[in-house]
């Protein structure tokens, strides 16, 4: 980041009224953004923000820069596009559960297993919220909605488990009532290059309201905890419970009753995926704290640069003044 920017928040905020329910959790999550943004140094231009439909896609129309509004479950696609045709723009998306993983669910799959150099914000309020309360594919196993009257009868999907398994370079969670810490997984997204995949847990106050108390609220130390790299992983009101190994999965202990040495200690820049996977059971499920952070994060080719690598490489052997002729004669070739 840049500690001399000469930009603000307030060359990042455009004219306008921002339409959001009143104590919509979007708020907060736009709030660190624009203050994110204004401390590169970068100008606005230099941003573009991507949508699709949901409560969440209205971001690009409250961030002063480049944006696009695009279909459901279509920004990924179009945002992938944005940062071929122009690597040197840094791409947003902004997308809900629904949007993002329901009918864009695909485009998710691949913008992470390629390692598309964007950065992501998954706001999952766990319900649909633009379309009036539906269940959506993060809703718990029970949950009651208008499309699920008697409780879903499915369990959700987990962007984390679901990131960490395409091979995701960049995977992380915050909320949006801790305002510090979202910066700061922000400012970790900027830096990234590759796909930033990071899962907001974001309150809405009119479908799901306090879907995240017990890890948002008064009390929260007791069933969460934060993800620093090179650190023990221990928490609790008094800082007297760690997570320790179980097998291939993580059990929670009380400090005073084990080796120091049993208890896990992070390390985000692991190249190997298992300790990633591993923590990503840490959900705030079967008696386990939610954890808040990165949980892996690796340096890997980014999509865009190996495309236009290539496209130069083929651009050199060919001869530009040759390349449309040959485009268009039919010739097959390749590239070494």
């Amino acid at each position: 980041m840049n500690a001399e920017s000469q930009f603000t928040k307030k060359d990042f905020v455009p004219t306008g009224e921002v339409k959001w329910c009143a104590g919509c959790g979007d708020f907060s999550i736009l709030a660190q953004v624009q203050k994110v943004l204004s401390e590169t140094g970068k100008s606005p231009e230099s941003f573009a923000f991507i949508s699709g439909i949901g409560c969440s896609s209205r971001f690009p129309y409250y961030m002063n820069c480049y944006g696009l509004h695009g279909i459901h479950g279509r920004a990924l696609a179009i945002a992938t596009g944005a940062k071929v045709a122009n690597p040197a723009l840094e791409v947003w998306v902004a997308m809900g559960d629904g949007d993002g993983l329901a009918i864009g669910g695909n485009h998710f799959v691949h913008a992470v297993r390629r390692n598309v150099g964007i950065k992501g914000i998954l706001m999952d309020n766990r319900i649909y919220g633009l379309t009036k309360g539906q269940f959506s594919p993060t809703s718990f196993r029970g949950q009651k909605t208008k499309t699920a009257p008697m409780g879903t009868v499915e369990d959700p999907l987990d962007p984390i488990s679901l990131s960490l398994s395409l091979g995701g370079t960049f995977v992380a969670r915050t909320q949006d009532r801790d305002p510090k810490h979202m910066a700061e997984i922000f400012r970790r997204a900027h830096e990234h290059e590759g796909f930033a995949m990071m899962q907001v847990l974001q309150n809405c106050v009119i479908f799901n309201d306090g879907a995240f108390d017990d890890w948002c609220t008064k009390g929260k130390e007791e069933h969460t905890i934060k993800l620093v790299h090179g650190e023990k992983m221990i928490f609790g009101m008094e800082n007297e419970k760690c997570i320790i190994r179980q097998g291939f999965s993580p059990k929670v202990a009380l400090v005073a009753e084990v080796d120091a040495n049993n208890i896990v200690i992070h390390d985000e820049f692991a190249a190997d995926p298992g300790l990633a996977g591993f923590l990503a059971q840490l959900n705030g499920t079967h008696g386990l704290p939610m954890a808040y952070g990165i949980f892996r994060q690796i340096k890997a080719p980014a999509y865009e640069a190996e495309y236009r690598r290539q496209n130069d490489e083929a651009v050199a052997k060919k001869g530009p003044g040759n390349l449309q002729k040959l485009l268009n004669s039919g010739e097959t070739w390749t590239v070494s």
